[in-house]
């Protein structure tokens, strides 16, 4: 019997956060395609493929992978990403390139390549952006760059999609992806910190993420969701 069940496709998802969101839509029921560059990590509920999602062809070939396999594409978690944190004048042209390649320009390679597969299933597409995009640190240009540009994007998306498929950012602030909470390595006042009272977890996006997928969001669409613990709300002045 032809398998029904709803399919999401997962980038960055070996670990991390793209690794919880993994793991809820799992368990939620949908079939999940986890695609990373690097599958190296414990075992998922899901079919993993090797991919620069950077790279034209490979994601082509992804996408077409998912349609012979799983034969439908309802929800794209556009996720995988990384930072270069380089002084300005050290950022090379490349290493600018690489980041932006990879954060950015991949969500667009990725749903253009899918949108047949998402406008057949009424489907959706979740952005991971960051709050960098509206705050930065010092020596961090590349990655502010393509988290802004993230959330442009999605918007645009949003409405050169619809009504068919709907498409949302979400854009988490300090998220502790290395379990840093669990080894006691996080101080009481980087908890404290937060409005929330506490250092965000990986299943906090994953939550997200699973009811913007979901029917239940289905008049939700072009929005930013920051599931920062309130710290972009905070002011802060040094004492």
């Amino acid at each position: 019997m032809r398998d029904e069940r709803r399919v999401a496709l997962v980038t960055g998802g070996a670990r991390g956060i793209g690794r919880a969101v993994a793991a809820r839509l799992a368990g939620d029921g949908w079939r999940v395609v986890v695609a990373d560059r690097d599958l190296a990590s414990p075992a998922l509920a899901a079919r993993g493929i090797a991919c620069d999602v950077a790279d034209e062809a490979a994601v082509a070939q992804l996408i077409q992978g998912i349609a012979a396999e799983e034969g439908r594409l309802d929800a794209l978690v556009s996720n995988a990403g990384f930072m270069i944190r380089k002084p300005l004048a050290a950022l090379s042209l490349a290493e600018w390139q690489a980041v932006l390649g990879a954060n950015l320009t991949a969500t667009f390679l990725l749903v253009r390549a899918a949108e047949p597969l998402l406008r057949a299933a009424r489907g959706a597409v979740v952005t991971i952006a960051s709050t960098r995009a509206r705050q930065s640190e010092a020596d961090t240009e590349s990655y502010s760059a393509s988290k802004g540009g993230l959330v442009a994007l999605t918007h645009a998306l949003a409405v050169s999609l619809g009504p068919e498929v709907r498409v949302n950012c979400v854009s988490p602030g300090w998220i502790d992806t290395k379990g840093e909470a669990a080894a006691g390595s996080l101080r009481p006042v980087d908890h404290a910190q937060h409005p929330a009272g506490r250092v965000g977890r990986p299943e906090d996006v994953a939550g997200l993420v699973a009811w913007l997928v979901g029917p239940e969001a289905g008049f939700v669409t072009g929005a930013e969701f920051v599931t920062d613990g309130g710290m972009t709300r905070k002011m802060s002045y040094a004492e």
